[in-house]
């Protein structure tokens, strides 16, 4: 298996896009919670001065100057602890009566609302105080406020708890992320698993549907439909050419039949010659329509039912026994190895008959030596090899290879209709796995294999 890539996996994108979309959001509402809750403050404490300043105000227009003056400290004296803020001045800025022990600097009787830091006399650190200053009719001053230290302190403790509610929220989002994720995953690895099973042949695989409607219902429901399609035109198809193999096997049965009984009973070692070289030919495409029909009916998922319990290691010495003094007369020894436990669940005729492929094409191509049959466990399943001396196919001529009916060039010279890995290939992908070429197999610098890695 390739090893994954995280930074370009889907899963991991959707996952850090829903993350950072809920952190994002969360981030925002707090924000907005805070800004709210800020100006909110503010407004109050405004307010709260702004009902001082008209109270004092009222005093002076009641009785004037020292109406104001007595209201001020009357207003101090009442509540020596609140957070009011007053001072009554004269025009030149000259303390009368209040809390402020002088006039502040840059503060103008305009009526704006100020926020500034200053000492009030009962107090012995600065204090943050929104003010508002404005002109008597007389010419004295008025300056009303109100001090927001504890505004402060409380926006303070509403931005650590919203920090700290933030801390909370990371985990839980990446936690919905994930969940998400999993959610789209599960719902794409039920048509990843019904493509998987339709890729090897089981075309009566359909994606399960749930009535939900949503996207993935409708591109379910649009894959079942072309599956559906495609089942129907491999079933005509099938048909056809299985009627068409059985049409062709017949008269070509009947046709070396013939020739048979013509070569026993000819006289004549000419045409005796002949005609046993045109039953040879009728012989070699009768395989080749063996041979093709058994690839068609592999490559339809035809077989699955008659799956067993294979044991490969029994299954190697067999083929070993029985192709070894075969082996022997063209010059070539046959071993085999398997180690541990090699039991899988198989069509074992057909396994059989691809490593027998194996086998022959090794007598074919390769130069005399050793043709080792072996199998070896791997993460995945099993994987079942032949490996010779040959000098193996190159990579680039190794699709063609594979192709039904694929023949390389400088192989013409050998008889073969290019069938024996295109089956093999069949095969495989009727037990759900795949076949590899590979030169150099035990890093000797020299020698071919082919492969047959099945799961399980």
């Amino acid at each position: 298996m390739r090893p994954r890539n995280f930074l370009r996996s889907s899963t991991i994108r959707f996952v850090a896009l829903v993350f950072a979309l809920q952190i994002g959001s969360s981030v925002l509402l707090l924000l907005a919670v805070q800004h709210i809750a800020a100006g909110e403050l503010r407004q109050l404490s405004v307010d709260i001065a702004d009902e001082l300043r008209g109270d004092l105000a009222a005093s002076f227009d009641e009785g004037g100057l020292p109406a104001l003056k007595a209201r001020a400290q009357a207003r101090i004296a009442r509540s020596p602890g609140d957070d009011v803020v007053v001072l009554v001045a004269d025009g030149g800025g000259r303390e009368l009566a209040g809390n402020l022990g002088a006039w502040p600097p840059g503060v103008k009787p305009d009526g704006e609302w100020r926020a500034i830091t200053l000492y009030r006399v009962d107090s012995d650190r600065p204090e943050r105080m929104i003010v508002s200053a404005s002109r008597m009719a007389d010419g004295s001053l008025l300056l009303a406020g109100h001090v927001v230290e504890g505004s402060l302190q409380l926006r303070a403790t509403v931005e650590e708890a919203m920090a700290s509610v933030l801390l909370l929220a990371l985990p839980i989002a990446l936690l919905g992320a994930m969940l998400a994720a999993r959610v789209v995953d599960g719902r794409i690895a039920r048509i990843a698993t019904t493509v998987q099973a339709v890729r090897t042949g089981d075309l009566s695989r359909r994606i399960p549907l749930d009535g939900s409607g949503d996207a993935f219902e409708t591109l379910a429901a649009g894959i079942n439909a072309m599956l559906d399609r495609i089942e129907t035109l491999v079933t005509e198809l099938r048909i056809v050419t299985d009627g068409l193999a059985h049409d062709l096997r017949s008269p070509l049965t009947r046709l070396k039949a013939g020739l048979e009984r013509a070569i026993a009973e000819t006289g004549d070692d000419t045409q005796a010659t002949a005609l046993q070289s045109v039953a040879n030919e009728a012989e070699t495409l009768l395989a080749m329509l063996g041979t093709a029909l058994q690839i068609s009916r592999a490559e339809a998922g035809i077989g699955r039912d008659r799956f067993t319990d294979v044991d490969v290691a029994a299954m190697l010495s067999d083929i070993a026994e029985v192709y070894g003094p075969v082996a022997e007369d063209h010059g070539f020894r046959l071993e085999w190895d398997a180690q541990g436990d090699m039991a899988i669940r198989a069509h074992r005729e057909l396994l059989g008959q691809a490593l027998a492929n194996l086998v022959d094409n090794a007598m074919k191509y390769a130069r005399p030596g050793p043709i080792r049959l072996r199998a070896r466990r791997t993460p995945d399943g099993i994987a079942i090899g032949v490996a010779d001396s040959g000098p193996g196919i190159p990579p680039e001529h190794r699709a063609e290879a594979l192709r039904r009916f694929g023949r390389l060039d400088p192989a013409r010279h050998i008889g073969g209709a290019g069938l024996g890995l295109s089956l093999v290939s069949a095969v495989a992908r009727l037990h759900g796995g795949e076949i590899r070429l590979e030169s150099d197999p035990d890093g000797l610098a020299g020698g071919f294999e082919v492969e047959i890695r099945l799961p399980g």
